[in-house]
Order: C-alpha cells, then sequence, then structure tokens
C-alpha cells in the first residue's frame, strides 16, 4: 500500500503535466476564424465598392472644381480654363472641409490612418456611420480642388469604418471588431491601388498590433477578394508597370544604401515639416475650421508655381518611372510638392499620404540620376519612392511589397528592401515617432510597434518563485493565528498552511480569519479544522507563468503557493512581486553584455 500510493500519485502528476501540454499550442486561434473569415469577404466587397465610390468622387470633384462640368472623365489640371483664379480653388475646397469638419465630424480631419490606430487602440475599434460617409466625401472635396494628397488614407479610413460597422452590427469580441476594421482597410487599399500583398502586409506592421491567425486570416480573405473582384472589373494592374534588369554588385549594393540613407533623411525632413505646420495653425487666433482654407491659398500658389505638384499626381509617378523627368524638373516639383503637402496636412484638411510620399521620394531618386550609376529608365526613382514611404511610415516591407506590386518587377526586390530597410533604420535612429504616430502621441496615447514573445508564455513558475516560504501548522488554532497575524513582527499577509508531513492544506490571510469569526467559529479550532474541506488555489512548479496569471486573477488573490504535483508538499511561494521580476529579468537580458568566450593567444613550440 505504502507503494502503490506514491506510484498513483505519480501517474496521475504525469497525466495532468500531458494534458496541460496538450492543451498548449503555437497558437491560441479557435475554429471561429472561419466565421469570421465569412464576415470578412462582406466586408472586401464592400471595400472595393468603398474604393470606387472614392476614385469617382475624386474625379467629379476635380472636374467640376477646375473645368465646370459633370464627369468622370480623368483630365491633367493643367488644362484647366481657370487660369489664376485656380488659386481660390483650393480656399473654396479647405473651407468646405473644415465647415463638414466642424458640423459633421472631427474624425475627418488627416490622411486618415492616425485616427484608424486610434479607433483600434482606444475606441474598441469603433468608428461610426458619419465618417464612413463623410471621410470620403471631405477627401474628395480636398483632393478633388486640388489638394496634394492621395486617396489611400481616406479610403483606409472609409474601409475601416465599412469593417468596424458591419462587426458593430455582429455579437463579436472587440479583437474580432478591431480585425474586421482592419480587413476593411485592406480592401480599400487593394482597390485604389491593386496591391494586396502590400495591404495585408501593411495592416500586419501598423494597424493590428499582433500576429496571430485569428487576425491575419480573414485580413488576408478580404484583400484577396478584393484584388478579385478588382481584376474582374478590369481594373489596371499593375498600376505602374516597371521593367529592367538590374546587375546585383557590391557598388550597386553600396548606391541602394545610399539611396536608403538619402531618402530616410527626407522622411525625417517631412515628417518635421509636416508638424511644424501644424503646430504654426495651433497658434493661429482663429477656429480651427478656418485652417483648411488658409492651407488652401499655399496649395494654389504652390499650384501656380508647379502645376503638376496638385492633385493625387498618378501620373507623375508614370513619368518617373518611365525616367520622363530631368533632375532639374523634379528638384521644382519636390520642393513645391513637399511644401504645399506638409502646410495643407498640417492644416488638417482630409487626404492621405502615400502618393505624396511616393512623388517625393521619386522626385528625390530623379534628382540623384545625376550622380549614380547608369541603369534602367526610372529605377532609381522607384527605389527612392519605396524606401521613401518605408522610412516614413516605418514599415519597410510592406513598402518593398508595395512597390513590387505597383510595378510588377520582380527583378528589383533586392534592391528595393536593401533600400527600404537602411531607410527604416535612419528613421527609426533619428526620431521616436513617425508620422502616423506621432499624431496620436499627441493627443496623450503613447504607442509601442515593437512586436514580441510573451515572457510569460516561456518562463515556468519554478524559475521565479520564492523557496523560503514562512508556514503556519495544522495544529495552530484560530485564537493563535489572530494573534500571529496582528503582531508587529509578522512580514506577510497570508502564509500557507502545512501537515506534519508537509502537505499543504491551504493559505491564511486577515480576511479568511475575519470570515470564521464573524461565522461563530471557535477560537480553539485548530486550522486543520478550520480548512477541512478546503480545495485551496495553487501552482505547480513546471506550469508556465501565463497560466498561473489567469488563475490569480481567477481566484482573486495576489499569491499562491506552489505544490509538487506527486506529492502536494509545498514547494515555493509565488506572487505578484515575482511576476514583476520577469519584467525586470528581460530588461537586463536586452541590456547586459557578457562574453562568455574569450579569445586566447596560440602558444607556438619552441617561439619566445
Amino acid at each position: 500500500m505504502s507503494t502503490t500510493l506514491p506510484q498513483s500519485r505519480a501517474r496521475g502528476a504525469a497525466h495532468a503535466l500531458a494534458e496541460g501540454i496538450r492543451h498548449l499550442g503555437d497558437f491560441t486561434t479557435s475554429p471561429r476564424v472561419l466565421l469570421i473569415s465569412g464576415f470578412a469577404v462582406v466586408t472586401g466587397s464592400a471595400g472595393v465598392l468603398a474604393g470606387l465610390g472614392l476614385l469617382a468622387l475624386i474625379r467629379v470633384a476635380t472636374n467640376l472644381a477646375y473645368f465646370g462640368r459633370f464627369s468622370l472623365t480623368d483630365l491633367p489640371l493643367s488644362a484647366s480654363p481657370l487660369g489664376l483664379a485656380a488659386v481660390a480653388v483650393p480656399v473654396v475646397g479647405g473651407l468646405i472641409v473644415g465647415l463638414m469638419a466642424r458640423y459633421g465630424s472631427e474624425k475627418i480631419r488627416g490622411h486618415g490612418i492616425p485616427e484608424a490606430i486610434e479607433a483600434i487602440l482606444l475606441g474598441r475599434s469603433r468608428l461610426g456611420l458619419k465618417v464612413a460617409i463623410l471621410k470620403p466625401l471631405s477627401s474628395a472635396i480636398a483632393i478633388g480642388s486640388g489638394g496634394p494628397f492621395g486617396a489611400e488614407g481616406p479610403i483606409i479610413m472609409t474601409g475601416g469604418a465599412i469593417g468596424s460597422l458591419l462587426a458593430q452590427l455582429l455579437p463579436v469580441s472587440d479583437s474580432e471588431r478591431k480585425t474586421l476594421l482592419v480587413a476593411g482597410a485592406a480592401a480599400g487599399m487593394t482597390t485604389v491601388f491593386g496591391t494586396p500583398i502590400a495591404a495585408i502586409l501593411l495592416a500586419v506592421e501598423l494597424l493590428l498590433f499582433e500576429w496571430s491567425p485569428r487576425s491575419f486570416v480573414p485580413v488576408a480573405v478580404a484583400a484577396i477578394v478584393a484584388a478579385v473582384e478588382r481584376s474582374a472589373l478590369h481594373m489596371p494592374a499593375p498600376l505602374f508597370p516597371f521593367s529592367g534588369e538590374i546587375a546585383i554588385t557590391p557598388i550597386g549594393l553600396g548606391c541602394w544604401v545610399l539611396i536608403g540613407l538619402l531618402s530616410g533623411l527626407l522622411s525625417g525632413v517631412l515628417t518635421r515639416l509636416v508638424y511644424a505646420c501644424e503646430d504654426a495653425f495651433q497658434h493661429l487666433p482663429i477656429h480651427w475650421m478656418w485652417w483648411p482654407a488658409l492651407g488652401g491659398i499655399v496649395v494654389g500658389l504652390g499650384g501656380l508655381l508647379e502645376p503638376r505638384a496638385l492633385g493625387v499626381g498618378y501620373g507623375n509617378i508614370a513619368q518617373m518611372l518611365h525616367g520622363g523627368i530631368l533632375p532639374a524638373s523634379a528638384l521644382l516639383l519636390l520642393v513645391a510638392k513637399a511644401v504645399i503637402w506638409a502646410v495643407a496636412l498640417g492644416s488638417g484638411t482630409s487626404g492621405g499620404v502615400l502618393a505624396p510620399l511616393l512623388i517625393m521620394g521619386g522626385a528625390l531618386g530623379a534628382v540623384s540620376t545625376g550622380f549614380l550609376p547608369t541603369e534602367p529608365a526610372g529605377f532609381w526613382p522607384l527605389l527612392a519612392m519605396c524606401a521613401t514611404m518605408g522610412g516614413t511610415m516605418r514599415s519597410p516591407l510592406t513598402a518593398t511589397f508595395f512597390a513590387v506590386e505597383l510595378t510588377g518587377d520582380t527583378h528589383v526586390l533586392l534592391p528595393l528592401i536593401a533600400a527600404c530597410v537602411t531607410a527604416h533604420l535612419v528613421t527609426v535612429l533619428l526620431m521616436r515617432r513617425s508620422i502616423l504616430t506621432e499624431k496620436v502621441a499627441r493627443r496623450g496615447h503613447h504607442l509601442a510597434r515593437e512586436y514580441r514573445v510573451d515572457p510569460f508564455t516561456l518562463m515556468r513558475v519554478q524559475e521565479v518563485m520564492a523557496t523560503s516560504v514562512e508556514t503556519l501548522p495544522a495544529t495552530m488554532t484560530l485564537h493563535q493565528v489572530a494573534a500571529h497575524l496582528t503582531s508587529p513582527t509578522t512580514r506577510h499577509p497570508s502564509f500557507p498552511v502545512l501537515e506534519e508531513d508537509g502537505r499543504m492544506l491551504g493559505v491564511v490571510d486577515p480576511p479568511a480569519v475575519l470570515a470564521w469569526r464573524r461565522a461563530g467559529r471557535h477560537r480553539r479550532l485548530t486550522l486543520r479544522e478550520l480548512l477541512a474541506g478546503h480545495r485551496p488555489a495553487v501552482a505547480y512548479p513546471d506550469e508556465y507563468l501565463d497560466g498561473l496569471i489567469e488563475r490569480m486573477m481567477a481566484a482573486n488573490v495576489a499569491r499562491l503557493p506552489v505544490v509538487g504535483r506527486t506529492d502536494g508538499r509545498l514547494v515555493g511561494y509565488v506572487g505578484w512581486k515575482d511576476l514583476l521580476a520577469v519584467r525586470a529579468r528581460m530588461k537586463q537580458e536586452e541590456t547586459q553584455r557578457v562574453v562568455f568566450h574569450r579569445l586566447r593567444p596560440i602558444k607556438i613550440p619552441g617561439a619566445r
């Protein structure tokens, strides 16, 4: 009998450990992801409709503002008959956007992505119907009246609002609502540019704030659905075809890095310029409703100097990729576009940042062709476009695949990633925030965009528990326990209760003693009698900390005794202070520098 009982306990402990391990996996995704993916199909289709609607609205607004006619024809702004009167068009457009923001929804201000991030992190991924309607309308007016913006930021916000509205009609969690919001945003971006892979990567690098199948799969479904429907509608893809064989050489690598360095510096200048303009508007003694109209004055004057800087400017991108812009002309476009874009965006009007970044980066690349080796026409502008976008948005993978999908040329993948990583490194080292997160930070919210494995899923209880534990004997009476807990020499609020053989009966703390006294329990009753039939919450040395934290929360306790699985004997104690030490240990692993092996000089026989 004495040998059978320990063996039975050992088998039971091994079974319990095996069951615990069986429930662990690489991911926590459940079959419910299939249901959310089904909703993502609907969201993707809705994102396509929203994208098509926005592009049509931009063309209508442009033709009404500059040509005085209702038409969906894509006409160049340089063909407008307005002459000097064209300066007033961005002013009127800014005034309309300001009125819509004040009396409609203030969330339509800006380029859309920071607002989407804020809704995801702080607003339980809830966006209203007003945003879904007013954001594309205000963006169409701002861009159609000459605003130097792209359609991608507004459509990301609009697609996200559609996904959020759909999710608000369904019984879903906050996490699932976030997934559908981002799915709508990815579908919208895919519709505008025909870049489903880049849209998925943008979701991962910027919007989801996680990397798990439960969110990745539905977002990918929405982007794929949007790409298929876009193709069925015979929309052009790739949007800006480019082809050219690139020689992979050490000199070429140095030039790719140089372009990345220049693009990173440009990203920093553009980001600081935008927020310098925003700060300047903040000091004006007038309501923010009027700011877009004032910004429109600068846009109009800049348009007189360089008409190509107005509007979306997709034609500029195509021209650069074909090598059709000379360095001097590109420099003028870069300066004019940067100034009017920064002023307009700082004024709080509505518009996107991707297309302007591509144009300004491409202009930098066109300027750089004067001192870089000869490559296929448009190669250096393409590289600088991608790097400027990746550095400014802090999303190098998104920018790399965005450029590949825009051009349809995979031969440039290696130069693109080299330039993007360089630009990303430059901006990360030079600036604490990106152009997308600075706005959220200025509203008092800190964002961390570094994804790491949770240390609590890697460490076991035995690695952090205290092994020196003060305990109470099971023979102690209720009166003795009360006196002990109120003694000035007592250092802890709770104590494990042990039998003579070391088995743990439970934990005693002041609330438990108070409850026993209020229940009229006799003062001479022992802890063995008081804890009879009680099954305390315990921890095991071999379990992971994430499961322990859940158990502590369920039991509403700050400490748990640690017992052996085989015999139930107390082996340690773990509390919230021990859990906090995990963070300190993680920080130490990142900062403490240790040399494990030192090189020793080789002794040659016979040498002095």
